[in-house]
Parts: structure tokens; C-alpha cells; sequence
């Protein structure tokens, strides 16, 4: 089975989200499973092609306005060294990735040309495969800057020999971003006007690639049971649950994995010193490090909430940092307890933390993105924070569950996928979770966790243990992608025989 993953990020080479993560976990996995995985991604500023291999010859891709040229490069992903490795390839253009920033800058937050910049990309992707001589039976394109993959091989490449028996999927990472701009940008894509109406670009008077993928793709997934049902409602489908009712047979969750090489407290080379179940030693040595780390008393016996987050809306964080009426005053102010923050996103966001961290001795930010603090925040908090708006999946909440850091989340997505909420009877669950996004509803529940800590200290331990024992590796979840690809495989297969015949 040979599968071309399309996507606009993958660790650990181009990285804003999750997203990243999954890319790389999941071709892995599927590697190990004895698949043929190819990944192409384009060839931003920060990756380095010093290490990369130059592929011999220029690559043309025929777009709407001419035929534009790339360089190719390649790499393998790095870590386990499988039977079958997966290589990466990265297009090189210039004008559209010769830039900081992967979808937007500091100047830019969304570049004008992403509509460009991505159907190009899309487009090179068939081209490569012409290039190396190498024809994928499913095409896996991964959100909106991937989703044109799935346009062009229904309307244009599949009349093309050599990708008349290729499927496709196309995987929902986040239903919020659908890359909607303006129709003036379809005439680059080099495809007629009935495609714009038949493969359902029309949104409002303007273009939306998401939606195009949802009617192409033959299969459509996302990245968890739970969040495949939450976006066939009006509530959650960001308008286009109607799109998913219509395709609901096609469509179908498959929970994300978790990479367990890098997130485990097994193996992790960035925390102090390792634990598990059996030696929990480690995890108070994280918990000392961190408290170091961010400047505060270095006591054993309070409890540290920890929060590795984008600071955006579908976070919580208006909830928990709005300045009129958010939370995290009062947990403060009224809790003994530590929390510490690592992120990034919206201005007035970190604005607000800085000086609400500035008046709360216990409370503690980081504004920037790190691994090794990310795994430190993990591995040595009590407690992990997710008040998300929506979550499709979530890693973090399973990270920090293998990490014996007892989530503390929203009743939602993959969340309710992943953490069984905590029942102080019977002591038993995983995390603890409230229904409704309030203010008041993330103090109450941060609440019942610290007095949890202090009043249930055997019910927690029993709970750490419990989370650590649960398997979030991608093994399962990777079988369960390459039944999906058998499916598509088959099912296409038949449908070139149908076309043949008639």
C-alpha cells in the first residue's frame, strides 16, 4: 500500500499545532505497519536545506496562469530506523515559501496569497510523483491547505493513467480553519468554473478549500469519535455540518495517538530524571525543576496546575484571562496552589497574562514555545488546564495523562474521548470536567481538583497510576488508518472498472 501524505506541516520540520505531530506519528506508525509512506510539505524558511538532499532537475507545475517552477528536495523522517523509512520531500518556490511564517507573520497574521500558495502546493504533488516514478494508492491530504490534493485528483489527475486507480482522504485536524478567500483566486487553480459549483467551492459568494475537499475526497475522517458526531451539528459544524450529514457515510472519527518515543516518561530525555508507575521519584523531581524554573517556592505539597496552550479563543482563554470577568483572578486569590503557562497567540491575550502574572505571585508565564519546557510542564504539574471552546482531539490532555498530570478539561471533542471524569465516592476516573464554558464553571472545577489534592491525596495517587497505565500509542490507531485505506482502495478500484466498462 503506498500512501503520499499531503500536509503544510510536520515535525519536525514546520510546526504551528498538532497537526505537526500527527503528520509524523502517524506516516511512522503506518511505516512500522510495513507501509510504502511518502510525505511532501513545502520547503519553508525555517527548514534548513543544508540538510536536505537537492533532487537532480527543476520541477514544472501547470497552474492557471502558467506553468510555475520549484526545486525538490528530500529527507527521511528522523528517529526509528523502519524497514520502510519515510521520505520526506519539500518544494522549494521561492515567492510563495521563501518567507517567515507558515501561514501568516507578525505583519501578515493570514498571507493574501495563501489561496496561491497552496493550490501550487497541491498541485506539485502529482508532479512529484511523476518525477520519482512512484503513483500512491491513497492520497492523505490533511486540512484546508491540503484538501485541493483531493480536488485535483477527482476533476483533473484521475482521467490521467497514472492516477486512475488513486483514492483519497482528506482529515478534518481542526473544522474551524477552512481557508476561505475571496473567488477572484480561483482562475490560478487552473480549473473551469463547474468545477468551482460541482466540487463545492461556492461559500456566500466566496471560496472555500475546506468545503471543496469535504465533496472530492472519497473518504473524509477526523480525529476523534466524538468530534465526528459534535461537526454534523449546527452547534459545532462551523457551516458546514450539513456538507458532513450529506457525506456521514463516508465520514468517520479515528481518535489521534500520541508518539510514544518522544512523550513518555519512560524515555524522555528532557525532564530530569525518567519514571513510571513503579518509580514515581522522577515526577518530584520534574515538579522541583519546574517550580526552579518559573520562580517559585519549590514545595512538594502544593498543588501546580500547568497549561502548555495557544492563546486563542477556542482555548478558553477569554473565559480564563478576559479581563473583565475572567477566572484566573480568583483561582488565584483564593486557591493555594501554582500555576505556570507556556504559549503564544492573540495580543491582547498575552498582554493580559503578563500583567495579571505580574499581580499574582503564583501565577507564572512563559510567552513562547518550547519543547523542553512543554515537557517539563507536563511531566512535573499535578494538574494539566484545557478550558477548550471545542478540541477535535487533543494531545496534550494525553500526554499529560502518561505523564500521571491529571487533566483538568471541558466536556468536549476528544476530550470526552480521552479523560473519564473523576467520581470522589468510588475514586474513581482519569481527570476532572465540567459541561459549560463559564468563568465560574473553570474555577469551580479547578476548585474540586485542589481539594481533591488536599482532602483525597490516595484517590489522586490511585488516579495517576490509573492515567499512566492507558496506551494513547499510535499502533492502534495507525491499524485502524490502513483499514480506512483498504477501504478506499477497494472501493476505487471498483469504481475504475465501472468507468472502464462503460
Amino acid at each position: 500500500m503506498k500512501v503520499l501524505m499531503v500536509s503544510s506541516e510536520a515535525m519536525p520540520f514546520a510546526k504551528t499545532g498538532g497537526l505537526a505531530d500527527v503528520v509524523s506519528s502517524l506516516s511512522s506508525s503506518l511505516a512500522e505497519l510495513g507501509l510504502d509512506v511518502k510525505i511532501i510539505l513545502p520547503r519553508y524558511y525555517s527548514v534548513d536545506r543544508s540538510k536536505l538532499e537537492l533532487l537532480s532537475g527543476a520541477l514544472g507545475v501547470p497552474m492557471g496562469f502558467g506553468e510555475e517552477w520549484c526545486a525538490v528536495y528530500k529527507t527521511a523522517l528522523p528517529g526509528k530506523k523502519n524497514k520502510n523509512p519515510v521520505e520526506v520531500y519539500f518544494i522549494e518556490h521561492e515567492k510563495y515559501f521563501g518567507r517567515d511564517g507558515i501561514y501568516g507573520s507578525a505583519e501578515e497574521m493570514d498571507f493574501h496569497d495563501n489561496p496561491s500558495r497552496y493550490s501550487f502546493f497541491c498541485r506539485s504533488a502529482f508532479q512529484l510523483c511523476r518525477k520519482i516514478g512512484w503513483f500512491p494508492d491513497i492520497i492523505h491530504a490533511h486540512d484546508w491547505p491540503a484538501s485541493m490534493a483531493t480536488v485535483y485528483l477527482k476533476f483533473l489527475e484521475r482521467f490521467n493513467s497514472d492516477f486512475k486507480n488513486t483514492g483519497s482522504l482528506l482529515t478534518i485536524h481542526n473544522l474551524g480553519y477552512q481557508g476561505i478567500y475571496g473567488k477572484n483566486n480561483f482562475d490560478y487553480t487552473g480549473l473551469g468554473w463547474d468545477v468551482f459549483y460541482n466540487a463545492g467551492f461556492e461559500d456566500w459568494n466566496m471560496l472555500n478549500f475546506l468545503k471543496a475537499g469535504l465533496y472530492s475526497a472519497d473518504k473524509l475522517n477526523t480525529v476523534s469519535p466524538n468530534y465526528a458526531e459534535e461537526t454534523k451539528t449546527q452547534e459545532h459544524g462551523f457551516r458546514l455540518d450539513g456538507v458532513l450529514r450529506i457525506r456521514s457515510d463516508d465520514y468517520c472519527g479515528i481518535l489521534n495517538g500520541i508518539y510514544t518515543d518522544i512523550w513518555n516518561p519512560k524515555k524522555d530525555k528532557l525532564i530530569p530524571k525518567k519514571y513510571s508507575i513503579n518509580d514515581m521519584s522522577g515526577k518530584l523531581e520534574a515538579k522541583k525543576a519546574l517550580q526552579k524554573h518559573f520562580n517559585l517556592p519549590e514545595d512538594p505539597d502544593i498543588p501546580v496546575i500547568g497549561m502548555v496552550t495557544r492563546l486563542s479563543e477556542q482555548k478558553g482563554v477569554g473565559e480564563l484571562f478576559g479581563p473583565s470577568y475572567g477566572s484566573i483572578w480568583n483561582i488565584c486569590t483564593e486557591m493555594k496552589l501554582q500555576l505556570v503557562l507556556l504559549g503564544s497567540g492573540e495580543a491582547w491575550c498575552e498582554q493580559e497574562i503578563k500583567s495579571l502574572s505580574s499581580r499574582l505571585p503564583n501565577f507564572k508565564v512563559q510567552i513562547s514555545y518550547s519543547e523542553e519546557i512543554s515537557h517539563l510542564i507536563v511531566a512535573g504539574s499535578d494538574f494539566f488546564l484545557m478550558p477548550s471552546q471545542y478540541e477535535p482531539c487533543g494531545l496534550s490532555q494525553m500526554y499529560s495523562l502518561v505523564y500521571g498530570t491529571l487533566p483538568i478539561v471541558r466536556k468536549t471533542g476528544g476530550l470526552i474521548d480521552t479523560v473519564v471524569n473523576y467520581d470522589e465516592n468510588k475514586g474513581t476516573g482519569t481527570g476532572f470536567m465540567f459541561e459549560h464554558l463559564t468563568p465560574q464553571a473553570i474555577k469551580d472545577t479547578v476548585g474540586w481538583a485542589v481539594w481533591a489534592w488536599y482532602n483525597k491525596q490516595e484517590q489522586i495517587r490511585d488516579m495517576r497510576l490509573r492515567a499512566m497505565k492507558q496506551d494513547f500509542s499510535w499502533e492502534i490507531s495507525a491499524k485502524k488508518y490502513a483499514a480506512l485505506y483498504e477501504q478506499i482502495k477497494t472501493e476505487q478500484t471498483g469504481a475504475e472498472r465501472i468507468r472502464t466498462a462503460e
